[in-house]
């Protein structure tokens, strides 16, 4: 059985915790305080732990934050998440290419859509995206899912001018 790790950090009574966890907005940081502020008071860890509703190893985690940081040692820490796929440079590589458009010859379509977007992606920075990523990393760049709409790269505005003249009216 582990031996008890004890709040060596002092400056603050049972009752300044209390007093602190009255004032503090977020539940998890207040049912940590009240957990430490009954370790103070002489209540056996797993006592505590239980009366705050969490496990007696969670709450000897929670001491070493609190002896090491303080009060700010509570709080719940914000994962750094995962790394970008494209570097900067990619990125306003990726934001210029969708900005000029698709050529036709070359990509095969009129307009984007996230499919061949993500096509790109994989063949030119060897970067995979899920589809719908590819709509939050153009969202992100602010791009709007409006868009002109596409025309026919053979149309002729001739043919069409001379088939309006002739529609009945």
């Amino acid at each position: 059985m582990s031996k008890p790790v004890p709040v060596t950090r002092l400056d603050r009574s049972a009752f300044d915790l209390r007093r602190e966890a009255s004032r503090c907005n977020d539940g998890a940081v207040v049912r940590r305080l009240l957990a430490i502020a009954l370790v103070l008071e002489g209540r056996p860890r797993t006592e505590a732990a239980e009366a705050c509703g969490m496990d007696r190893q969670t709450l000897r985690d929670w001491v070493h934050h609190y002896n090491e940081e303080g009060l700010d040692g509570l709080a719940n820490r914000r994962s750094p998440g995962r790394p970008a796929q494209l570097t900067p440079e990619q990125l306003a590589a990726f934001k210029a290419l969708v900005e000029q458009g698709p050529d036709l010859a070359r990509d095969g379509v009129v307009r984007w859509r996230c499919s061949d977007l993500q096509a790109r992606l994989q063949s030119d920075f060897a970067v995979h995206y899920h589809e719908r990523s590819v709509g939050k990393l153009l969202a992100r760049l602010a791009f709007r899912k409006l868009s002109v709409r596409p025309f026919h790269p053979e149309q002729d505005p001739a043919a069409q001018a001379t088939h309006k003249k002739t529609l009945p009216t």
